[in-house]
């Protein structure tokens, strides 16, 4: 009887230690949830250098001594304990329960990778932030909300269409002076819609005394919160106010509380960065004195247009326009291309002396480039990237004219491509630069006052582009050599590669 009695006790208490473990487990549905869709969008991001990423690791150490593949779980009372250490060094109020529980487990467990490259993004933006946070002396904890709109992703649209890092609504973001053209989209600038976020939540915090209703009201407007507590009663905190709040509301103050402790704590969590391919310091801006295209830059500038386009995404057609006078727009690029572009900049405008020039005048943004529509049936083993790089567009673009939720594809799919033609053979003395296919052989059919002269082989070194090599040789143009190498405007250079040069006389 006595054993009985034992073994009786022991299960009881087994299964009380057990109780806390099982609620710790209990697996929560983020299908529909806006907060892992964020997350979910940066897997398609180009712009991490993720060949360096285990050895940038290594570089950091690993302080707690997890093995490379560890996911550290924690009890309530360590999330406790840690957020309780936070909230005190925070004018916002940081609590912790089963709801933020909840969200620190998207971000620590079930996320992980894309946690991971919100690490790397948050030394891109983080900077840019905590300056202007500080310019309007707001809670330098708010930086955090931009995780919980965006992820991080300059690019990001919600399936409300909102819009960028901090996720304006087309209204909001007009209220907030943020310009939206046909070419542009100041909700996804980072620096002026950060500045337009900080200065809506200092009017919101204004209106509501509270930081908790004033994160719930620029999820869900602060006409919804106010009708939020008149239906409730007056209730004024959050927590109660929860029931009569939309439900994506719902999850927002929660997501927003677990993000700074996920920050806060990722190493404990075995969290580490993947490295973006630039960082804030690496980055520096130049004001733009004509219409320019990314397609162009990227020729001149040997810079992938899916990169440029990811560090200016406002402009929303891959055009960067000019209308004239104080009205200007700023390029923004990796510092050694900033300086590349300065010093060939007269060069890089003259290209839009031909046709396929976009301007945006006051009367209203006007297009001369010829857009085409084509359609393109999907062959086995394709992939979106290579699609792309075909039509010379992006892969977001495919996925957004196609309506994909993922990069899946199957043989026979038809995708509708748009890209733009133009007139080659009157592009201007200009740089083409960096990345085409190797240069012809000689065997290759030129005009007969052409064939009569030298022909020697230019060896092309790194930084190299068609307007410099052209400029080594008397009477050489740009024109000859795309002519010679059979190159067209939209070919590019790389070093080691040999291009054809017909020297006359």
């Amino acid at each position: 009887m006595k054993k009985n009695t034992i073994r009786t006790i022991s299960l009881f208490l087994a299964f009380l230690l057990a109780v806390p473990l099982l609620a710790q487990n209990q697996v929560f549905d983020f299908k529909d949830d806006p907060v892992a869709a964020a997350l979910d969008s940066l897997v398609t991001l180009k712009i991490f250098d993720n060949t360096s990423t285990r050895q940038f690791k290594k570089s950091i150490g690993n302080k707690y001594n997890f093995p490379p593949d560890s996911v550290p779980r924690y009890s309530d009372l360590v999330y406790e304990a840690r957020m309780a250490k936070l909230n005190a060094k925070s004018p916002i109020k940081l609590e912790y329960n089963d709801e933020v529980r909840k969200y620190i487990e998207l971000y620590a467990i079930r996320k992980r990778e894309q946690v991971s490259r919100m690490l790397g993004l948050a030394e891109l933006y983080f900077p840019l932030f905590e300056e202007m946070l500080d310019k309007y002396d707001l809670p330098l904890e708010l930086k955090y909300l931009a995780i919980v709109e965006s992820a991080l992703n300059p690019q990001a649209k919600s399936r409300s269409g909102a819009m960028g890092l901090w996720q304006f609504m087309y209204g909001t973001g007009k209220h907030m002076n943020l310009n939206i053209t046909s070419y542009v989209d100041e909700r996804c600038d980072p620096y002026r819609s950060t500045e337009a976020a900080c200065q809506y939540l200092k009017m919101l915090y204004g209106m509501f005394g509270d930081w908790h209703l004033a994160l719930a009201a620029y999820n869900a407007g602060p006409g919804t919160i106010n009708k939020a507590i008149r239906r409730s009663g007056g209730k004024t905190n959050y927590w109660e106010l929860r029931p009569y709040l939309p439900a994506e509301t719902n999850g927002y103050v929660p997501a927003f509380i677990a993000v700074n402790y996920v920050m806060s704590h990722a190493a404990e969590h075995n969290l580490y960065l993947t490295p973006p391919k630039y960082y804030h310091n690496d980055l520096d801006t130049v004001k733009i004195k004509s219409t320019v295209t990314f397609q162009q830059l990227s020729q001149a500038l040997n810079i992938s247009t899916e990169e440029i386009s990811f560090l200016n995404p406002e402009f929303k057609r891959g055009i960067i326009p000019y209308s004239g006078g104080d009205t200007y727009y700023t390029l923004r690029l990796p510092k050694p291309h900033i300086g590349l572009f300065v010093s060939n900049e007269s060069a890089i405008y003259a290209i839009n002396q031909q046709p396929a020039v976009a301007s945006e005048s006051t009367s209203g943004p006007v297009i001369t480039r010829q857009e085409v529509k084509k359609v393109h049936v999907v062959k086995s083993g394709e992939h979106l990237s290579v699609i792309a790089r075909k039509y010379n567009v992006s892969v977001k673009d495919i996925k957004v004219w196609n309506k994909l939720k993922s990069n899946a594809l199957y043989k026979g799919q038809k995708l509708v491509i748009y890209t733009e033609e133009q007139n080659a053979s009157k592009q201007a003395d200009n740089i083409v630069t960096a990345k085409a296919p190797a240069a012809t052989s000689e065997s290759n059919s030129v005009s007969a006052s052409v064939e009569k002269g030298k022909v020697i082989y230019h060896t092309v070194k790194a930084g190299d582009t068609l307007w410099n090599i052209s400029k080594r040789y008397d009477g050489v143009t740009v024109e000859d050599i795309m002519k010679w190498n059979n190159l067209t405007p939209k070919s590019s250079i790389k070093a080691g590669d040999k291009i054809k040069i017909i020297l006359n006389g």
